[in-house]
């Protein structure tokens, strides 16, 4: 906080402190020669009040400065005024006035950057507000989340009774979306927790291509909803490569689901989702390739940043989480996350990660 300006108070010991200095060059000015200037020390007085008095009083004590080294032209008598003496008071005036301005403009631009800080920190303090009760509120979700699913599907078994086919679609369908509910507070918990206790991996040697596999046929529905066609390659070759690295399966498994997820939702119907599996010296690298509407170039800095949606149709739903936490999980794995449009059309979601020697590679 700024400290509080004050007005001179005789009672105050700030006050007998910048008189005292003041009677020090008072004396070494009158009881030496003219020709030797001393004024130049009402410098530190000057510095001193600008620390903690008021605009006014810096301003008096710089005007009783400037008068008393002009006064000391003509007292005591001493003679002939000779044009050097007058000219070396009124550079020491100048340098006096000068000192008075950048000093306070240097005060002014001190209380400045203190409220400013004050204000970064009031807003820092609202932020974690308010993410904490983000992280609250999608905990406290979790549980009538995952009650309402238990209780739509017994439903949906038959155990309180039979129902209707149309009574089931209904079901069916308030099921998924309840489920779509607990997965986006599940992932916004994820999202507080990594960035607040890191991410905490469970390491150990995994086959990208068949984690990609089993994604891809987990997301079948999905894609098939929507006349989307996934197919997997291997680059340039026509046979089933290993890609082995030192992953966490079930944290990479979202990193695919986030990806093939995102393609096929952006995805025009009927249109085709690819995933390319290749490796390339020490890494081993994924691409999820689709044909949708590409990525506009203002966008394509922000899309792995938190809660970031866009305005173009290929963020057009969703919470702007799951490339987000994407790149959290490819981070920490020591690897690197990237999206760019595809020629002609369309955009690539890729990322790299270190690639297991080819010692652990024979483990099939």
């Amino acid at each position: 906080m700024s400290k509080q300006l004050l007005e001179p108070s005789w009672r105050s010991p700030f006050f007998w402190i910048i008189a005292g200095l003041f009677g020090i060059v008072f004396t070494l000015e009158f009881s030496t020669p003219p020709d030797y200037v001393m004024s130049y020390l009402y410098v530190s007085p000057i510095l001193i009040a600008n620390s903690r008095l008021s605009r006014v009083a810096i301003f008096q004590i710089i005007l009783a400065a400037v008068i008393l080294t002009l006064l000391n032209i003509w007292v005591p008598p001493n003679g002939e005024i000779h044009a050097s003496m007058v000219v070396n008071r009124l550079v020491t005036v100048f340098a006096l006035i000068l000192t008075g301005i950048l000093s306070d403009r240097h005060h002014l631009t001190l209380q400045t950057l203190v409220k400013q800080q004050a204000k970064l920190q009031a807003q820092e303090k609202i932020m974690n507000v308010r993410e904490d009760f983000a992280s609250t509120l999608a905990h406290d979700l979790k549980t009538p989340l995952l009650g309402a699913i238990e209780t739509l599907q017994a439903f949906e078994r038959e155990q309180f009774g039979s129902i209707q086919f149309k009574q089931k679609i209904v079901l069916a369908t308030m099921i998924r979306s309840h489920q779509n509910s607990l997965r986006l507070v599940e992932t916004l918990l994820d999202v507080y927790r990594n960035e607040t206790e890191g991410l905490q991996l469970r390491l150990a040697p995994i086959n990208l291509a068949t984690l990609a596999e089993e994604v891809a046929t987990s997301l079948l529905p999905l894609s098939t909803s929507r006349s989307v066609y996934l197919t997997l390659h291997y680059g340039d070759s026509e046979f089933r490569k290993f890609l082995w690295v030192n992953g966490d399966d079930f944290q990479l498994r979202r990193v695919f689901s986030n990806l093939l997820a995102n393609a096929i939702n952006h995805s025009p119907r009927g249109a085709k989702v690819e995933v390319v599996l290749e490796t390339e010296s020490s890494h081993q690298i994924v691409q999820v390739i689709d044909f949708g509407a590409g990525i506009k170039p203002d966008e394509k800095p922000y899309l792995f940043e938190r809660f970031y949606q866009g305005q173009s149709d290929r963020q057009a739903s969703g919470s702007g989480l799951g490339l987000y936490l994407s790149r959290q999980i490819v981070e920490a794995h020591g690897g690197t996350i990237w999206a760019e449009n595809r020629t002609p059309q369309g955009a690539i979601f890729g990322f790299r990660l270190p690639a297991l020697p080819y010692s652990s590679q024979d483990i099939i």
